[in-house]
């Protein structure tokens, strides 16, 4: 795979890397992880008293939620947002909104993504919740159960997964199954031993706790390593529990971490390699002596790993992007529709340029044949057009189309990695292929106006 360059960064400048754990440096068996979560939570919420035992027959559809929706909590929808905010696609529980319908309800409004109506599905951890909650509008609504409001699902959901998360629910299953959860990928030891070999100071800058740190690093950077004898000795500091994304904004201080006992103890000292719990970015920043422009740090949560982290501090940023695998695999197969859908937008254009004259000219002589005749290839050209968009859309997630495109325009999702992202990648042994001393340089993106110059 390849490493998507939206800014330009010379790794030979980076002098450290800090990575994410859950997601980036650590991969995910992402369909069966949500799978798991969809099943506690549910169960979760029938414990709470709050909901009929029937709703844990509920079938989960993994491609019923992306990366990049938002919740309306108000109205009950699953909506697609493109780079400007507006709506562009939207499900009400399993019934697609039709567009009068999104227009009715959203006319054409960007959206306030920091409303108390609105939830956003950020990160992988978050699909399963995105699914859940289409389902659970569907099942209220089939069968009339008026005292639970669409809010209230949203924010049940929400308090469920955090709680699923927290109280280790999930991580004892992962514990019991670690190859069903969790995916060994050699490279990314061989790919990190690389860049310690050319002097770069390895960070791993984690929200999960010591013992599944532990637990999730042993079982898939230890196995591979040839130069270090375990991941401890492979990182230079590695901070646990960080509360991510307040570690980029807060002045929370540092624990320091017996790895041999996991007991933690009060440090006040400047940071020296090992692990710790908390903290913050500035002062683990000053104690390496570094600036900000020379430490890239590479994550998968577009708001708490990247977002927060650009505006906050100077570090360059990294961006992991699982499922835009599937998309990759999508835009090859489907080269050739999307050839034949521009071939027949240009014919498109040729047509409606002359309609344009025919309706600016001052002969009037046969005007209305011509007109027919013209409206009537554009009918034809119309229905091909669609039946290709048909063909080309099925390339991609049913539901939702591309991960980055919303109709025509980028994604809200696209807009947030284009602006935030100095690089993008699927999985963090992308790099592999890369020298530490790689400059990364973007292609030139054409603005409109430009694409009329030929």
């Amino acid at each position: 795979m390849n490493i998507y360059i939206n800014r330009v960064l010379n790794l030979k400048k980076i002098k450290a890397i800090g990575m994410d754990m859950d997601h980036t440096l650590v991969r995910y068996h992402v369909k069966e992880f949500e799978e798991l979560t969809y099943h506690v939570v549910l169960n979760k919420l029938v414990a709470s008293g709050c909901y009929p035992k029937e709703i844990l027959d509920l079938s989960f559809d993994f491609n019923k939620a992306i990366l990049g929706l938002a919740i309306d909590k108000k109205h009950g929808n699953l909506i697609k947002l493109s780079r400007y905010g507006k709506v562009k696609a939207g499900y009400h529980g399993n019934k697609a909104l039709e567009f009068s319908e999104q227009k009715k309800l959203y006319e054409n409004r960007e959206i306030d993504l920091s409303g108390p109506d609105i939830d956003t599905l950020d990160t992988s951890f978050s699909l399963s919740h995105g699914v859940l909650f289409a389902n659970l509008v569907e099942f209220i609504n089939e069968n009339k159960i008026t005292e639970i409001s669409y809010s209230k699902i949203a924010d049940d959901i929400k308090k469920a997964v955090d709680i699923a998360h927290r109280d280790g629910t999930l991580k004892n299953e992962v514990r019991k199954n670690l190859k069903k959860y969790i995916i060994q990928d050699k490279d990314t030891p061989r790919m990190l031993e690389q860049f310690k070999q050319y002097g770069k100071k390895l960070l791993v800058i984690t929200n999960s706790d010591y013992s599944y740190t532990k637990l999730l690093l042993d079982f898939t950077i230890n196995p591979f390593l040839s130069e270090h004898k375990s991941w401890e000795e492979l990182f230079e500091i590695t901070v646990v529990f960080t509360m991510k994304p307040r570690f980029f904004t807060d002045r929370s201080r540092f624990l320091k971490i017996d790895p041999d006992t996991g007991m933690m103890s009060n440090y006040d000292s400047k940071l020296v390699p090992g692990i710790y719990q908390g903290g913050n970015a500035e002062t683990l920043q000053d104690d390496l002596g570094l600036e900000g422009s020379e430490i890239l740090y590479l994550g998968d949560h577009i708001f708490g790993d990247i977002l927060k982290l650009k505006k906050n501090c100077n570090w360059r940023t990294a961006l992991v992007l699982s499922p835009l695998e599937d998309d990759l695999i999508g835009l090859k197969k489907s080269i050739t529709v999307q050839k034949d859908i521009n071939e027949l937008m240009i014919k498109k254009d040729s047509i409606e340029k002359e309609l344009i004259e025919i309706y600016s000219s001052k002969n009037s002589n046969d005007v209305n044949d011509k007109k027919d005749a013209l409206y009537k290839k554009l009918e034809k050209i119309n229905s091909s057009i669609g039946k290709k968009i048909e063909e080309y859309q099925s390339h991609f997630n049913p539901y939702w189309g591309e991960l980055m495109r919303a109709g025509q325009e980028e994604s809200r999702l696209a807009g947030q990695v284009e602006k935030y992202a100095c690089i993008y990648m699927c999985k963090l042994s992308d790099l592999m292929n890369c020298s530490p001393k790689t400059y990364f340089r973007p292609k030139k993106r054409m603005m409109a106006h430009e694409f009329d110059l030929d």
